[in-house]
């Protein structure tokens, strides 16, 4: 497999008087898996770390919030009975329940703990994240069982403000479709021994191969789609649904060790995407992106979330039909 890469030069005039040319290049890297090219500009302090006070922001959105102790039971809706009986899912502290906020048709929001409504990236544990995909996990399994062509799963992530995340306390989100997300797509589409010929060729290399958890592998992304961009894939997994309880905990060790990664190179906020194919995908792998986002700065929310980021959807509360009627007859001389 070739890992496809092109440097690009170019020339400049300084600020200032100077006449001296000064060479510029960028690079450009094709994903191996899609063909989505992404540039690696260097050197531009695109992304400077964290120094925002999380905590006394933690406490400005305390107030209110619908995911913490003495308000989730009442302020978050409930699981039809045909997926939980008792209208949640718990594993360990994380708790499940739907999202009122429907991106498909069957929507869930998971909380690491209502307790934690302050959990930093240095301080996320295996156990708090594998008890969370957990979640998720049973959630798929259980919609499967009863929506049998909600076939698309993935299990996905806004963490905190900037990468899209319309509430402070952090959580996962799951979704469970009879179509695919855009991305979603073209990861199914892939030939059956593309993954593997991908993998066989990081290994080759071995400049980004990070290693092997047991069952899951961990890559720097070659080609990414956002600031430190992590990969991992499980070869005999298709589905989220699939995961059993080693597997649960493996890839939540990986990602707890990533998100703490993230914490020592100074990011606080990021997205995830799990990517789900309808079981008995010829050679499909599960298989994640893990980004960062910029970090917090006084209250804001980025429009662009996971599905923007990482599926390649478009989420929008402004219908095409409303936004015409509300132009009117503006455009027309």
């Amino acid at each position: 497999m070739e890992l496809r890469r092109v440097v690009l030069t170019g020339e400049l005039l300084p600020p200032g008087e100077g006449n001296e040319h000064v060479p510029t290049s960028v690079e450009i890297r094709w994903d191996p898996l899609t063909g989505h090219g992404a540039r690696l500009v260097t050197g531009s302090g695109l992304f400077p770390p964290s120094d925002f006070d999380l905590a006394a922001l933690a406490e400005e959105t305390r107030a209110g919030c619908p995911f913490c102790p003495d308000r989730i039971e009442q302020a978050t809706p409930r699981l039809v009975p045909a997926i939980a009986p008792e209208g949640r899912i718990r594993r360990g502290q994380a708790v499940l329940f739907p999202n009122l906020l429907t991106y498909a048709p069957h929507s869930s929001v998971s909380v690491y703990s209502p307790s934690l409504h302050f959990l930093p990236l240095g301080a996320m544990t295996p156990v708090l994240v594998g008890d969370n995909l957990a979640t998720q996990v049973a959630f798929a399994a259980a919609v499967l069982q009863a929506d049998p062509a909600a076939r698309w799963v993935s299990v996905n992530a806004n963490h905190m403000l900037p990468s899209g995340s319309s509430l402070y306390h952090p959580h996962l989100q799951g979704a469970a479709s009879p179509v695919p997300t855009t991305f979603q797509r073209l990861l199914a589409e892939m030939p059956p021994e593309r993954f593997n010929d991908y993998l066989a060729t990081e290994r080759r290399e071995g400049r980004r191969h990070l290693g092997s958890t047991g069952s899951v592998e961990w890559l720097a992304s070659f080609a990414p789609l956002g600031p430190g961009e992590l990969r991992a894939f499980l070869p005999g997994v298709v589905s989220p649904a699939e995961l059993g309880q080693d597997r649960v905990a493996e890839l939540g060790w990986g990602i707890a060790t990533a998100l703490n990664l993230y914490a020592e190179l100074g990011f606080e906020s990021f997205n995830l995407a799990v990517y789900g194919a309808p079981a008995g995908t010829p050679g499909y792998l599960l298989n994640l992106r893990l980004v960062c986002r910029s970090n917090p700065r006084p209250l804001y929310r980025s429009d662009a979330m996971y599905l923007e980021r990482l599926h390649w959807e478009a989420a929008v509360d402004i219908t095409p039909e409303a936004l015409a009627e509300r132009a009117g007859d503006r455009f027309r001389h």
